[in-house]
């Protein structure tokens, strides 16, 4: 059988013989010296290095442990805590009135996010501090890993630094419990009804329907109109010559009437009280009301405190001026009074038009000799 080149290049570079089948074809079968020296080998590294995986392997098991059991610890603390404070809401200022600050829904919503903001951040720092000790037990530097997460922290803290803000008064604001869902709050930027409060973006509900995204970042002061009391002031201005005695008499008659009729009653958390004089001018005087009523209905009691004063001034014969100033009544004025008089000098065949119209000079005359 003719050899190729190959074969025959591959000959030459190797001069030893090449098996022949039988042998190649018959595995090396490990004889019983060789299981013993490799037992023994393995039953060396393991004497020599079994203390030092189980004294790893306790640590990483206790670190896990500790971790496991502080971050229950924690969670249950903040549960209590929260719960500690819902009902401490109810006895603000010593008195019912404080407890209707916060209904239920809101205080149970503003516990969830209290709570899931606090369980998180304590979770997250107790697992990210035992996953920096298990590392570092398994010998691993953790100087390269630091660093890139400080470098990596200062350029998230640069980009998102708005972020970061929305997020840290989202947390204060819940934490301070400044507004809630369903309350009416002016916030600056934009005013209207809570109806989702993040805490990154507060929703708000216009008064003509429309919806304002408000970042708590944003948000310089908050007026909310749906805490504590309102108040429904209602300013009557009367003619100068009414009576007085005559306007307070029927005043009080309202109120009166008002505060005992339903729902008023319910609405009204304190009498309606009539002031006085707020200002007297020279045709007018303004008498003010005003009532303590409940958050966000001090419109609707103004609206039906006009309407029964109204009602009850004409029904008094008491007269209502429109406006802080009463228009004085004048004289009608004549249409004809600013037009002026006809003259003589418009019709040109009176005596004075002729007498006031130019001389026509005398025609020249020719001489003849």
């Amino acid at each position: 059988m003719s050899l190729s080149l190959a074969d025959a290049v591959l000959m030459a570079a190797d001069p030893s013989p090449s098996p022949t089948p039988s042998e190649s074809q018959s595995p090396r079968v490990p004889s019983l010296q060789d299981a013993q020296e490799s037992a023994t080998n393995a039953a060396g590294w393991v004497e020599q290095n079994w203390s030092t995986w189980l004294a790893i392997g306790l640590r990483v098991l206790l670190i896990v442990v500790i971790a496991a059991v502080l971050r229950v610890v924690v969670r249950r603390a903040i549960t209590k805590l929260i719960d500690r404070m819902n009902r401490t809401v109810q006895s603000v200022d010593g008195s019912a009135l404080g407890g209707l600050l916060v209904n239920v829904e809101r205080r149970r919503q503003r516990s969830q996010a209290i709570g899931s903001v606090l369980r998180s951040v304590a979770s997250f720092l107790i697992i990210g501090t035992a996953a920096l000790m298990i590392l570092g037990t398994f010998q691993i530097n953790l100087a390269p890993l630091l660093a890139s997460a400080g470098v990596a922290g200062v350029a998230i803290g640069f980009g998102a630094r708005n972020l970061v803000t929305d997020f840290l008064s989202g947390v204060f604001m819940i934490l301070e419990d400044q507004y809630g869902v369903g309350d009416t709050i002016d916030a600056g930027v934009a005013s209207g009804e809570v109806i989702e409060v993040g805490l990154r973006v507060t929703k708000l509900r216009g008064d003509g329907g429309e919806i304002w995204y408000v970042r708590n970042g944003e948000v310089k002061r908050i007026g909310n109109l749906s805490q504590g009391w309102a108040t429904a002031n209602v300013d009557v201005t009367v003619h100068a010559g009414e009576d007085l005695d005559k306007v307070k008499a029927t005043l009080d008659e309202v109120a009166e009437k008002m505060s005992a009729e339903e729902p008023w009653n319910e609405l009204l958390w304190g009498p309606i009280e009539v002031l006085g004089l707020d200002s007297v001018l020279l045709d007018s005087m303004v008498v003010r009301v005003t009532a303590k009523t409940m958050p966000g209905k001090s419109l609707t009691v103004e609206r039906e405190l006009r309407w029964r004063v109204k009602r009850a001034f004409d029904a008094a014969d008491i007269r209502i001026v429109g406006g802080a100033t009463a228009s004085v009544e004048e004289q009608p004025v004549d249409p004809t009074a600013g037009m002026a008089a006809p003259s003589v000098y418009a019709n040109t065949g009176s005596p004075q038009s002729a007498a006031a119209s130019p001389l026509t000079p005398p025609a020249p005359t020719s001489t003849t000799k």
